[in-house]
């Protein structure tokens, strides 16, 4: 459709970034909308794309009230001017009133994060895509499920990629009351049943947005691969048939793949501005003790240096953390290791944290166990001074924190499951490789035996675990970053387009 360039343009669409490179456009550094880790990985998709030289364009939601407060933080009095002089040479804000008010990213209402969705992808389609005039659109979750399937239409080759198995379904006639032309794309589609006609499809068939996506993209990619292939051989049965399905159907034909996210490179004990103590792995010894106490201070803990501290780093949720083997074993795991003194810190919001809470209340162990809403300085601060990380996972799409910890020298206790498999292997202390402990089965047990096995690892000369987890310091920070997957993502493109996507 579009004049072929020696460098192909590639618009990534998405509902949310933590930050957009300073040469996308002068004062972008407000432009900053957050609700989850989809920002955090498209800030780093962009900024290592563009610093590759790729020819990258970005779609985003004009949140005014939340790019106002970040701006009044940044810039004070100027920031209503500057609002209105920032070049958008690269960045595209579409603009439509059902968000420009909003305080957060998302509503705590489903139909109007619908709403939402739906205003986002018409201005994409009809005033963003045909200025940046993109040779590759890449979308994200099922707030740009649309999209694959107007790309198909306008063949334009679309990958999709799923951070998250939610979805939304919506007819026709819905989806057309708020501005999108559905009629010139409804055949690439996925609805609840077979379509017959668009007239008969309009008012009573809905939509799927998610397996829209999936269905009409060119690729799809998962941000693990095994939790692609968990989902392609069946092994979580809270997904969808539909969804299963047409992933199948794209694995089968060479059309899906599973790329790792990686940690933001501010994930770093050596210049992480939230530390008290900083460190590297040479001198972690004495960095990690330090942050220790002080969090132990802080938090209303044992001040011991000695104690082994486990930290609790992901959302306290009934279904995908593992939420409900922490509280059974809670009281059990701190009275065995009462001694030592073991603590555990949380730093999780989440409706199961209410359980975890009573616990620590009935049995006394504020001295021990600290409940904390989720902060994120708080929580740099918990991966600096904790020995272990805890993440019992049902399920895992992919996951930061078991890739975060190593890079402190925190290691991972987990459940062997989606992309906790991909990043964390078993400790060999006598081969001298691994960097996590894991037990593959979901249950109070299989956790309660991993820790015991960590506390094993603690108990070891210092020498000996000190050689451990210096080495799994510089093996992170190797392996666990940006470049490494942005170049899988390249890689992608190329295929996508069958040429470089970064001129030599």
């Amino acid at each position: 459709m579009f004049r072929r360039r020696t460098k192909p343009r590639v618009l990534i669409v998405t509902p949310e970034v933590t930050y957009l490179p300073e040469g996308m456009g002068k004062h972008v550094n407000h432009l900053t909308a957050k609700a989850g880790g989809l920002a955090d990985v498209s800030a780093a998709l962009i900024n290592a794309l563009f610093a590759q030289g790729g020819d990258v364009h970005v779609a985003l939601p004009d949140y005014r009230n939340i790019y106002n407060q970040e701006a009044e933080r940044l810039f004070k009095d100027e920031f209503n001017k500057i609002k209105r002089k920032v070049p958008m040479e690269r960045i595209h804000l579409a603009e439509d009133r059902s968000f420009f008010y909003m305080d957060s990213v998302y509503s705590g209402y489903n139909w109007e994060n619908i709403k939402i969705s739906l205003a986002f992808q018409r201005e994409v389609i009809n005033n963003i895509i045909p200025v940046v005039k993109p040779d590759l659109i890449h979308c994200n979750d099922w707030m740009t499920g649309l999209l694959p399937a107007m790309a198909h239409e306008l063949g334009i080759p679309c990958l999709f990629t799923i951070h998250n198995i939610f979805t939304v379904k919506k007819t026709l006639a819905e989806i057309e009351d708020q501005g999108i032309d559905a009629a010139m794309f409804w055949k690439h589609l996925f609805f609840m049943r077979l379509p017959g006609c668009y007239e008969e499809t309009r008012e009573t068939n809905p939509v799927d947005f998610l397996v829209s996506g999936v269905f009409a993209a060119h690729f799809v990619n998962t941000v693990s691969p095994t939790f692609l292939l968990e989902i392609v051989e069946g092994k979580h049965p809270f997904v969808e048939e539909s969804l299963k399905r047409e992933l199948t159907y794209k694995w089968k034909a060479n059309c899906a793949a599973g790329i790792l996210n990686s940690p933001d490179p501010s994930f770093n004990p050596e210049n992480d501005s939230s530390l008290p103590f900083r460190y590297h792995a040479e001198n972690f010894t004495r960095g990690k003790a330090g942050n220790k106490q002080h969090l132990q201070k802080r938090l209303g803990l044992i001040e011991n240096e000695q104690a082994p501290l486990f930290f609790w780093p992901s959302r306290l949720d009934r279904i995908q953390k593992g939420s409900p083997l922490i509280a059974h074993i809670l009281y059990d795991i701190i009275s065995q290791y009462w001694n030592i003194p073991m603590q555990i810190v949380f730093v999780a919001d989440g409706e199961f944290q209410q359980y975890i809470s009573q616990i620590v209340w009935q049995f006394d162990l504020s001295a021990r166990v600290a409940v904390c809403n989720f902060d994120e300085n708080l929580s740099r601060l918990a991966y600096a001074a904790s020995d272990f990380i805890l993440m019992p996972s049902a399920f895992e799409p992919c996951g930061l924190p078991q890739m975060i910890a190593p890079i402190y020298g925190s290691l991972p206790v987990a459940r062997d499951t989606g992309g906790i498999h991909d990043t964390i292997r078993n400790l060999d202390i006598k081969n001298n490789s691994g960097n996590g402990i894991l037990f593959e089965t979901y249950d109070a047990q299989g956790l309660m035996w991993a820790i015991d096995q960590a506390m094993q690892f603690y108990m070891l000369p210092p020498s000996k675990k000190e050689k451990q987890i210096s080495r799994i310091m510089k093996e992170s920070l190797v392996s666990f970053n940006h470049s490494v997957t942005a170049k899988l993502y390249i890689d992608l493109y190329e295929k996508m387009l069958n040429r470089p996507f970064v001129n030599p």
